[in-house]
């Protein structure tokens, strides 16, 4: 009896190389996406040990230092910035991506605090912006920890500062970033004896938590002076 006829393979005309792999596709390589890290292996997240978090929002969001996307940070900050195991100390949010200083007990609660803060915000965004849907943040959020009191000083000086990098520093009648948690930050040099620190009447503050780590707290004093009001960041190396 004789044995079924198997069905003929599709001819394949993709152009080969002389070891028969295939070639590569003429013309300039596709550019990666700034915005979109490599996936790479997280770092091990230690207790002590805070977090410098970048995290970037698509274009159809649009401009995020308004009105309505900080009400939407706003609330969810409220309900995710404090959950025992994550904490967000500081947060500043730029035109197209946000930077926060979060503290964590390892890397399972990193994850969940930034997944569950992410998604908060994300149906925020929508809400306050009338869309529908959408994605929010379509990139991995990238990931620093921070181990010496220089790179916790160097952190909260980018951080709070980080207006400034981007020439969003214009704003009359301010002196620290109002999308940001600077106006509660304690390290400015002279706060004390200088004036714009009182908050304006209906401004509400983004709601961040107390530090938790030493670096934070109080270790990053021991790196250097106060953190200067006028002070420009640098590109983070």
């Amino acid at each position: 009896m004789r044995g079924r006829r198997r069905p003929q393979l599709p001819l394949d005309f993709r152009p080969r190389r002389r070891d028969g792999k295939l070639a590569k596709r003429p013309g300039p390589k596709r550019p990666r996406s700034r915005q979109d890290p490599p996936h790479r292996v997280r770092p091990a997240v230690i207790p002590r040990h805070p977090v410098h978090v970048v995290l970037r929002t698509t274009r159809e969001v649009g401009n995020l230092r308004t009105r309505r996307a900080y009400r939407a940070f706003r609330g969810a900050l409220a309900r995710c910035a404090d959950k025992g195991d994550y904490r967000v100390v500081h947060i500043s949010i730029q035109a197209n991506h946000v930077h926060l200083l979060v503290e964590a007990d390892d890397k399972h609660a990193l994850t969940l605090g930034m997944q569950g803060l992410a998604i908060s915000a994300a149906k925020r965004l929508n809400r306050e912006l009338r869309r529908r849907r959408g994605e929010v943040f379509p990139f991995r959020y990238h990931a620093t920890p921070i181990d010496t009191p220089t790179q916790a000083r160097n952190a909260l000086a980018y951080v709070l500062n980080n207006w400034r990098r981007h020439r969003e520093d214009r704003m009359p009648g301010w002196r620290v970033d109002p999308y940001s948690s600077g106006v509660a930050f304690p390290g400015w040099t002279g706060r004390e004896h200088l004036p714009g620190f009182a908050w304006p009447r209906g401004y509400e503050p983004l709601p961040v938590c107390f530090p938790h780590t030493w670096l934070l707290a109080r270790g990053w004093r021991r790196a250097g002076p106060p953190v200067e009001l006028a002070a420009i960041p640098r590109a983070r190396t």
